[in-house]
């Protein structure tokens, strides 16, 4: 009889093992010393883990060229930051291709050694923003949750819970912890000419915005401080083409031939950003190579 019973429970113990096994665990904290930027990711059994970041883009700030205000507005509020002085949160909006998400690469290099980490989170995975900070909360670094190319559709879950994060929530906000995100929309929602129908004219002339409006500005405002990025110029262009063209070893005689095929890639391209420049520049020096 004692012989069944231990047998018993010997097999729920294993089935309770399984099952615990396959359940979402709390998420824990990775070997900090390992990398400087982790990746915030799911498991196809609900695990969320933060893995490391083996090789980070050797990116600097000097790399960057013609958004010189753009880098000395994020430069300063990188410094206050790993300072334990205020800083705010950034949303850095504009158009493609123009540095938004390189010049995020090049303060976490500039400013790793300091103590500045990155934990990079894709959207779908806001949800779990505060077990992300939660773990990082009682760390010496300081660390920039980073969500590339963020925008939502309606009634998305990470939404609420990036407002929450941001400023809303009852918990107070951690010091050590800012949101950083880049978007192609400044509100980071869709916005419908529809929407304005729901403006109201009184007889003072005062406008009353829409709730469905006031709705989609209330995340971006949660941002404090906005880094716009705007169209090259040609000029500004064939700057940043030159730049990348002596980084990967051109002369100064090569770089000037190639200012008319910069000019063509750039119009068969439909656009002069800093990342048609790049491309433009890996394919020319790989040719000439």
């Amino acid at each position: 009889m004692s012989t069944t019973l231990e047998q018993l429970l010997d097999k729920v113990s294993q089935l309770v093992s399984r099952i615990e096994a396959v359940l979402p665990q709390p998420l824990s904290a990775p070997d900090w010393a390992q990398a400087i930027a982790w990746r915030y990711r799911k498991r196809s059994s609900g695990h969320g883990v933060l893995e490391p970041v083996r090789h980070v883009a050797a990116m600097t700030l000097d790399d960057l060229k013609e958004i010189d205000d753009q880098k000395e507005k994020l430069q300063r509020n990188t410094e206050q930051f790993v300072q334990g002085r205020p800083a705010n949160n950034v949303l850095l909006t504009g158009a493609r291709g123009t540095g938004k998400s390189s010049l995020i690469k090049a303060c976490l290099n500039t400013y790793a050694p300091q103590g500045l980490r990155l934990i990079e989170v894709d959207k779908e995975d806001l949800i779990d923003l505060p077990d992300i900070v939660e773990v990082v909360s009682g760390r010496p670094e300081k660390f920039l949750v980073y969500c590339d190319d963020l925008s939502f559709e309606d009634g998305e879950p990470g939404y609420k819970a990036l407002k929450s994060i941001l400023d809303g929530s009852v918990a107070a906000s951690t010091p050590n912890v800012l949101v950083c995100a880049t978007s192609n929309r400044r509100h980071l929602l869709p916005e419908y000419m529809s929407e304005n129908l729901s403006y109201k004219h009184t007889p003072d002339g005062e406008v009353h915005p829409g709730e469905g409006v006031e709705e989609k500005i209330s995340l971006s405002e949660r941002f404090g401080l906005w880094i716009s990025f705007y169209p090259f110029s040609q000029d500004e262009y064939l700057t940043i083409a030159s730049q990348w063209l002596g980084a990967l070893g051109a002369t100064a005689a090569q770089i000037e031939a190639a200012r008319p095929a910069a000019l063509l890639w750039a119009l068969e391209r439909g656009s002069r950003s800093g990342r048609v420049a790049y491309q433009f520049a890996r394919d020319y020096m790989g040719r000439e190579a």
